[in-house]
Formats: structure tokens, C-alpha cells, sequence
């Protein structure tokens, strides 16, 4: 939870006093206004009704529904923290980047234009500017679960903090205008873009908790497989053709069927093939 600055407490003081809620009331409501980007709050206090939720422009729904003095007295709270909060430099958030569930349950935070300035309302949270400060201001941010993210259009580079790591990519020519994660088996994060939806793997990696990524080694090249040597085995088996063949052709020669000359010339023809 925020913890609220000296001058944060001094407000919520006073507007408990005027609405005669107690300042643990009057803090929570303003926690979740300041989650509903100023236009709108849920909200569960006993104070309050229990569960109730109230949007800009009149909707409000309390637990206790026929209490018409109550919810006059909350509405004008809300209404009078979401005036309060817009006046704060950087607090409220406009924007269309989105990041979303597909499937699933778990909690999800949208936001888009500049990134919180120092509000006098709360405690600065050191761990706000989770990104590598080179980066400079996100035009965008969001979160779900345990994943963050922080797009920087101007650079090309979209920073991803999940499981403790920071992992930034670069975007090339996507303009990235949302995400998308969806879980269970086979879990991936994509992003949607002029392209389409995409998958965030595709992304080149610039860098890993602050680290440029070694490129794999290369893998040495498989030799070809040596030709196997003449067994002895196929060298004798065609010395004992020839040698038949020369057996038959002496005797053809000796029934007369060949002449000494055709005999020799057909021997040498076969001791040439050894």
C-alpha cells in the first residue's frame, strides 16, 4: 500500500473532518481512486456500506443501497479526491496501452502517458523505476500478475520485468499498443502492434539485468564420414573370378574352341582387372 506523504496526511485530515468519515476510510477511499486513474473507484470499508464502487459523472453503488445521505456524503468524497489527485504533477495516467488476461484470473494494471512525478500526496516507492535508467521516461506502462512492462516508442525499446529478471528489446519499427498474457499450459506473452498480434519472443534482446547477451557459440563443423577401405574379403572374392574365367578360357583353348592367340589376349584382358 502507498504511504502517504505529511502533506498527504494533512489532506486526508481534513477531508475527514468535512465528511465525517475516519481517516482510515478516507485513505482507503483515496487508494482506490488513485487505482481507478481518478475517473473511478471499488472500494470494501464498513464505513462505506462494505463493497461499493462509484464512477465520474453520478454512478454509485453502495451495500447499503437505500442509504441516500451515505452515498451523497461518499460521492462528494470521490468526486473531491479525484480533484484532488488530477491537480497532483504525473499522478493520473491517459492513454489507449493496454495490457490484458486472455485466459486466466490474477490482477492487471493498465497505464499510458508519463510515468508518476513526484506527487506530494505519497511516499515516492523506490521501486517504481524498476527500468534501466538510460531508458529515460516510458511513454507507457503496465503490469498483470508478476509481469511489468515499460515501452519506450522513441527508442525503440520495450523493458519486461518478470521473475526478478529486467529484460529489454528492442521494438524495430512495431508501435506496440498493447499486451496480452495468457496463462496455463503453454503460457506466452504476445503484443499487438500495426502487424498484428505478435509473439514477444520474436523481439531482439538488448540486454538482461542490465548484461548484453553473449551471442552461442558457433558449433564445430561434423566431419564427413571417412570412405570405408576395400575389405580384403571383396578383393579376394574378384581374384577368384579371374581365375575361373582364365580356368574356362584354357579350357576352350585345349576342346579347340580358341586359338593360343585369342587365349592370351583374352588372359591379359583379365590380369589387367586385378
Amino acid at each position: 500500500m502507498q504511504q502517504l506523504t505529511p502533506e498527504g496526511s494533512r489532506i486526508v485530515n481534513d477531508l475527514a473532518q468535512r465528511y465525517g468519515f475516519s481517516t482510515d476510510a478516507v485513505t482507503h477511499m483515496m487508494i482506490a481512486v488513485l487505482n481507478g486513474n481518478g475517473g473511478m473507484a471499488q472500494f470494501s470499508h464498513p464505513e462505506f456500506g462494505g463493497s461499493g464502487q462509484w464512477m465520474q459523472g453520478g454512478m454509485m453503488m453502495l451495500g447499503d443501497m437505500f442509504n441516500y445521505g451515505l452515498k451523497n456524503s461518499v460521492g462528494g468524497l470521490c468526486q473531491e479526491i479525484s480533484n484532488i489527485l488530477a491537480n497532483q504533477p504525473g499522478l493520473l495516467r491517459s492513454g489507449s496501452f493496454q495490457s490484458q488476461s486472455q485466459s486466466g484470473g490474477g490482477q492487471q494494471n493498465q497505464a499510458s502517458g508519463s510515468p508518476m512525478g513526484q506527487s506530494s500526496l505519497f511516499v515516492p516507492d523506490p521501486n517504481q523505476n524498476w527500468w534501466p535508467q538510460d531508458l529515460g521516461s516510458p511513454s507507457s506502462t503496465g503490469s498483470q500478475n508478476n509481469v511489468q512492462y515499460a515501452y519506450f516508442p522513441n527508442i525503440c525499446r520495450l523493458a519486461v520485468k518478470t521473475g526478478g529478471d529486467v529484460w529489454v528489446y528492442d521494438t524495430q519499427n512495431h508501435q506496440i499498443g498493447g499486451f496480452s498474457q495468457q496463462q496455463g499450459m503453454g503460457s506466452s506473452i504476445t503484443f499487438s502492434s500495426q502487424f498484428g498480434t505478435v509473439s514477444l519472443g520474436t523481439l531482439p534482446v538488448v540486454s538482461q539485468n542490465g548484461q548484453t547477451p553473449q551471442p552461442p557459440a558457433p558449433q564445430a563443423s561434423t566431419p564427413p564420414p571417412s570412405q570405408p577401405a576395400p575389405s580384403s574379403t571383396n578383393s579376394s572374392a574378384n581374384e577368384a573370378s579371374v581365375f575361373d574365367a582364365i580356368a574356362k578360357l584354357g579350357e576352350l583353348r585345349d576342346k579347340g574352341f580358341l586359338s593360343d592367340d585369342e587365349f592370351n589376349s583374352k588372359k591379359s584382358e583379365l590380369l589387367g582387372r586385378l
